[in-house]
């Protein structure tokens, strides 16, 4: 049969006390293992070492023929993390640090500060169930006494803060690392992976907002980043954009803009589009469209109502609240030419302080001239003059009518 787990002279060691002393065990494909005992025998400690819940002080643990205990067979491989490991058998959280960062780089820590407690949970890609769970205390230091030495378990090196979200680190870190370098008051972080996929993140409770990295023409590439992440780093990211707009008399048409909350994280107090929001991770542009004028406006349109006008990139860059701004959209633009009552809409506060109409050409004279406090892109108003004076037909209007031919 073929061996599915192969261990050789496990021993495991905490301080003077031997808990294993020595086993070897094979376990075949479908094979079921009970391992029993006295209390205090060890039986825990033996399967904390299987799973890497505890590094085993000597010996040997295959798994499918991958030896899990050599040090070269290592989940953080190729990325950047902190100086740590587990705590070992009676100490305190600041008896591990002090022993770790000892060990690891042979400095003696006089000055720390205890910044969080972070909640690793990884579950198997292809159910729910829990693979992985630790809890992690997070501290920074600015006092240390001693000389650096060699580390065994990786490369050691002095990063500029600045410079650590550039890093090869895992995306969950990146948030930590984030709020860290803003100095974020004591936090509990629980960041949830599947697999190796960021699939979750809760901040003191609260769900942080997770995006899907895209390509430049939109295509999702797979990789999931917090939201504050990507726009410190300047991630591309999905939007949805949405502009309402009626008939008048002056210009032949009018557009519906809304004014931002005071307390948007970017661009407070500018008139924006009618409604717009970013893509959350799993969300197609449609889906995104959709949630975003409900929540916002209070509006339920149906997906035939949102005409497609196609996509735009835009890059820019600013700072708000003293932070840097790094934005990198790729936008799907629709327009929205339903009856709406602006004075009947229920605006979300938290995103929307006020709604206005204003005829096009002069809200396309007031952009360009920078006459209103406003962060919208020329290029969308061009783009619904295009449409609703020209008479051009949208893809998402083409695929119908083409669709509509073929039937006849």
């Amino acid at each position: 049969m073929t061996e599915k787990v192969v261990v050789h002279n496990l021993k495991k060691s905490f301080h003077h006390l031997d808990v294993l002393k020595g086993i070897d065990l094979t376990v075949a494909e479908g094979e079921v293992v009970c391992v029993i005992g006295p209390s205090g025998g060890g039986k825990s400690t033996f399967l904390r070492c299987l799973n890497r819940l505890e590094e085993a002080t000597e010996g040997q643990i295959f798994v499918d023929g991958y030896e899990i205990t050599n040090k070269k067979v290592d989940i953080n491989k190729d990325k950047w993390i902190g100086v740590g490991g587990h705590a070992e058998l009676g100490e305190s959280p600041e008896e591990c640090l002090l022993r770790e960062v000892k060990e690891e780089t042979g400095y003696t820590l006089t000055s720390w500060r205890f910044r969080g407690l972070v909640t690793f949970v990884t579950e198997a890609e292809n159910s729910k169930t829990v693979e992985y769970m630790e809890y992690m205390c997070l501290y920074t230091a600015d006092g240390f006494t001693g000389e650096p030495t060699a580390c065994d378990e990786g490369e050691l090196a002095w990063v500029k803060k600045e410079d650590v979200l550039h890093l090869n680190l895992w995306e969950g870190d990146k948030i930590f690392f984030r709020l860290l370098n803003e100095d974020e008051p004591f936090f509990s972080l629980k960041l949830r992976y599947v697999g190796d996929t960021l699939a979750e993140a809760v901040l003191n409770g609260k769900q942080m907002e997770l995006f899907e990295e895209r390509s430049g023409d939109g295509t999702p590439t797979g990789t999931i980043v917090e939201r504050g992440v990507a726009h410190s780093e300047g991630r591309c990211h999905g939007t949805a954009h949405i502009w309402i707009a009626r008939a008048n008399e002056k210009s032949g048409c009018e557009v519906l803009l809304q004014k931002r909350s005071a307390w948007k994280d970017s661009n407070p107090g500018c008139y924006d589009i009618s409604s717009a929001g970013h893509l959350s991770a799993g969300d197609t542009y449609l889906e995104g469209a959709l949630r975003e004028i409900g929540e916002e406006l209070g509006i339920h349109a149906e997906a035939e109502e949102l005409r497609d006008l196609g996509l735009l990139e835009k890059v820019s860059h600013g700072v708000f609240y003293g932070k840097p701004f790094h934005d990198h959209e790729v936008s799907a633009v629709y327009l929205y030419t339903k009856p709406v009552e602006a004075e009947k809409l229920h605006l979300q506060e938290s995103e929307v302080e006020a709604v206005r109409w204003m005829d096009l050409k002069e809200c396309q004279k007031a952009v360009r001239e920078g006459s209103i406090p406003n962060c919208i892109d020329i290029r969308e108003l061009e783009m619904i003059e295009k449409a609703w004076f020209a008479g051009e037909k949208t893809k998402d209007e083409a695929e119908k009518e083409a669709a509509a031919t073929a039937e006849k």
